[in-house]
């Protein structure tokens, strides 16, 4: 009865591996400069796993890196936010006792986004439960994302910028006229910023900023760089506008709630 192939292969597998240590001791002994030899090829052949495994790991490691990154890009952004908020409190009443920081910020990460329509959505990974809240804006250190629609318990709906029911608020430069910015329908990159009264001149590479006249964002968020222009009814410029936020490449955001939200807007019902 003839043993399976699967053992016989094993056999010759293990002969083989024997004779080729055998040679091996027989060099190393004969000659320091063949011991030289194996010494090289042994270490380049370690190298090789070594550095592979070390890959493996680096890869199997990027989540944890990227989360890392992500929380403390937060910190970070919560410590700028604290910065202007105080400037601005200094600048409109630095005897007021009462000041509270305008914006309170939670980080997040998105677990559903659409892309490819004209309303896209974004679907977060935080809730009430979390502190999130509706009518609360989504930013990311590129740029704005989004604004919050509905909450449940864990988990957070927004519609996305890349939406033709969207805009915002921006100014141009850090001195020019405000007016809207809304996706441009078409690139992912690709923006409009509306009613620029023609008395306010700019530059092409320009930046854009979020004007501070929404109540769902902070003011001075870099959002693009401005292109061409045209003019509209004789009066205003709408011009192009490069955003820096990639739509394709989003997980971890922040969500900004103002925290005078309902008190300002019982002012326009």
């Amino acid at each position: 009865m003839h043993a399976p192939a699967w053992i016989a292969k094993v056999v010759n597998a293990a002969v083989f591996i024997l004779l080729e240590i055998a040679a091996l001791s027989m060099v190393t002994r004969n000659s320091s400069l063949q011991r030289i030899w194996v010494a090289r090829g042994t270490h380049a052949v370690m190298g090789t796993v070594w550095g592979s495994t070390q890959a493996i790991r680096s890869y199997f490691s990027l989540g944890a890196a990227n989360k890392e990154l992500a929380a403390e890009n937060f910190e970070l952004r919560e410590e700028l936010l604290r910065a202007r908020e105080q400037l601005r409190k200094v600048k409109v009443d630095s005897l007021d006792s009462t000041y509270r920081p305008g914006f309170s910020l939670i980080p997040a990460e998105v677990v559903k986004i659409s892309k490819n329509k004209q309303h896209n959505y974004i679907i977060l990974n935080k809730g009430y439960e979390d502190g999130v809240q509706e009518k609360s804006g989504i930013i990311t250190r590129s740029g704005v994302v989004g604004i919050i629609d509905a909450v449940s318990a864990h988990h957070s709906f927004a519609f996305s910028f890349q939406n033709h029911d969207i805009s915002i608020s921006a100014r141009l430069g850090e001195e020019g006229g405000s007016g809207l910015l809304v996706w441009d329908g078409i690139s992912s990159s690709g923006a409009i910023l509306k009613e620029i009264p023609l008395m306010y001149k700019y530059e092409q590479g320009d930046t854009v900023y979020t004007s501070g006249h929404s109540l769902m964002f902070p003011p001075d968020i870099p959002l693009g760089v401005a292109g061409k222009s045209r003019i509209v009814n004789g009066a205003t410029n709408e011009i192009a506008v490069t955003l820096f936020q990639d739509f394709s490449a989003i997980r971890y955001v922040t969500v900004v709630h103002n925290n005078s939200f309902d008190e300002i807007e019982q002012f326009t019902q």
